[in-house]
C-alpha cells in the first residue's frame, strides 16, 4: 500500500460522495440538517484538489492532508469527525504499510471520533459503521487475510453497521433532539463511512487485479 493505493482511495471516495450526495442530505433532512452529502462532497473535493496541489510523498501525508483540508473546509460536525479520523490515521501510520499497520491505524482514526464526539457503538453516529469495521480489520490480520479480502469484509461491516442504525434511537447529536422520531432513519453519518469503506475496498480490488496481470 504505497502512496497511490491511499490517494486513489480518497479520490474514490470523493467520487462515491458526490454520486450519493443528494441520498445522504435526505438521510440528514430526516434527522439532522439536510446538508451531510453537500458539506462532505465540498470537503472531499477539496481534499482532491489539496492532493493535486500538493503531492503528497508518503501514506501518512495523503492522510493528514485530508484530514487537515476537511475540518478546514467542512461545516457542521462532520468535518471535524471525518478529519481527525484522518488526522490520527495518518499520525499512527508507519511506513512502509503493511495490513497489520493499517488496521492500527484505523483503530486510532476510530478513537478520535469517539472522543471528539463523545460517541460510542448504539448511539445512531457513524461509530456505528466505524467500529464493526475496525473490528472486521483486526480479525482479517489475525487470521492472515490479504488486504483486498481484509478490506471488502471491513466494507461489509460498516454497511450492516450503517443500516443497523435504522431501528435505533438517536443518543447523540442534533438526531438525539428528536426522541423516538429518529427510529426508522439510517443515519448519515454511518452512511457516508460506509461510502468511504467502500471506496477503500474498491481500491483493494485493482491493487488486487493488478496484481493478478
Amino acid at each position: 500500500m504505497d502512496t497511490g493505493f491511499f490517494v486513489t482511495w480518497l479520490r474514490d471516495a470523493a467520487t462515491r460522495i458526490r454520486l450519493q450526495r443528494d441520498r445522504l442530505t435526505e438521510l440528514d433532512a430526516a434527522i439532522g440538517d439536510a446538508d451531510h452529502g453537500a458539506n462532505l462532497d465540498r470537503g472531499f473535493t477539496e481534499v482532491c484538489k489539496a492532493l493535486e496541489d500538493w503531492p503528497p510523498t508518503a501514506p501518512a501525508q495523503a492522510l493528514l492532508t485530508a484530514g487537515t483540508t476537511l475540518i478546514r473546509r467542512v461545516g457542521g460536525a462532520s468535518g471535524p469527525l471525518y478529519g481527525s479520523a484522518f488526522r490520527a490515521m495518518g499520525k499512527a501510520l508507519q511506513d512502509p504499510v503493511t495490513l497489520p499497520g493499517f488496521a492500527a491505524a484505523f483503530e486510532a482514526g476510530v478513537v478520535a471520533v469517539e472522543r471528539l464526539g463523545k460517541a460510542a457503538p448504539g448511539d445512531k453516529t457513524m461509530i456505528d459503521a466505524l467500529a464493526p469495521a475496525s473490528r472486521a480489520l483486526t480479525a482479517a490480520v489475525e487470521k492472515g487475510l490479504t488486504p483486498y479480502e481484509a478490506f471488502h469484509r471491513a466494507a461489509v461491516a460498516a454497511e450492516e453497521g450503517s443500516r443497523a442504525t435504522i431501528p435505533m434511537r438517536a443518543r447523540k447529536g442534533r438526531a438525539s433532539y428528536l426522541g423516538e422520531r429518529s427510529v426508522g432513519h439510517e443515519d448519515p453519518g454511518a452512511a457516508s463511512s460506509a461510502l468511504i469503506l467502500g471506496a477503500l475496498a474498491g481500491v483493494a480490488v485493482k491493487e488486487a487485479t493488478k496484481e493478478v496481470d
